[in-house]
């Protein structure tokens, strides 16, 4: 999916996986201050067992997971998690190399995500999550157009401690593409 000149999101498949690894190995500190999963990506096999899930997911529409490449080099990822069909709503959660921050790319592609899950999908519900602290991830949700909506209190267990999560939602209605 083409969002402009110089950024495009793909559908994540096998042959991403070493870059995937790279770009998370490369900004492991980066990413591993709000993100669980971090230290369980340790060789290019969990990256290609990450794509397998995200693959079988999407061929059950169950979720879809998308590399962002910024000039065509792999700057991060965006993805619905499990879309819940029944109640035509999903979480959209997204990371982004260090090095690509500050170009408004992730502001971009949550934006196109948000679009697509509302017209092609034909959802009525996005909501993106983040903990309380993390101020770029927060801002990059506010800028896309999404609202605070409350703050779950002890919602994830970060690696030693529990964080609270900054709740944002958007209902199709109130999209504006």
């Amino acid at each position: 999916m083409p969002i402009d000149k110089s950024l495009d999101l793909a559908l994540l498949e096998h042959r991403h996986a070493g870059m995937l690894f790279a770009v998370i190995d490369e900004n492991r500190d980066h990413l591993r201050r709000y993100l669980p999963w971090v230290d369980n990506t340790r060789s290019v096999h969990d990256s290609v067992g990450f794509v397998q899930a995200t693959l079988e997911q999407f061929a059950r529409s169950q979720s879809l997971s998308a590399g962002i490449f910024f000039h065509g080099a792999l700057a991060g990822v965006i993805g619905y998690h499990t879309i819940d069909w029944a109640n035509r709503r999903t979480a959209l959660g997204y990371w982004l190399s260090a090095s690509f921050q500050g170009h408004g790319i992730m502001t971009r592609a949550v934006r196109a995500m948000t679009t697509h899950a509302f017209t092609a999908l034909s959802l009525h519900r996005m909501e993106i999550r983040a903990a309380t602290d993390n101020k770029r991830s927060r801002t990059v949700a506010e800028r896309a157009g999404y609202r605070l909506e409350g703050v779950c209190r002890g919602a994830e267990w970060l690696h030693d401690r529990f964080v609270d999560h900054a709740v944002y939602g958007v209902v199709a209605s109130d999209w504006k593409a």
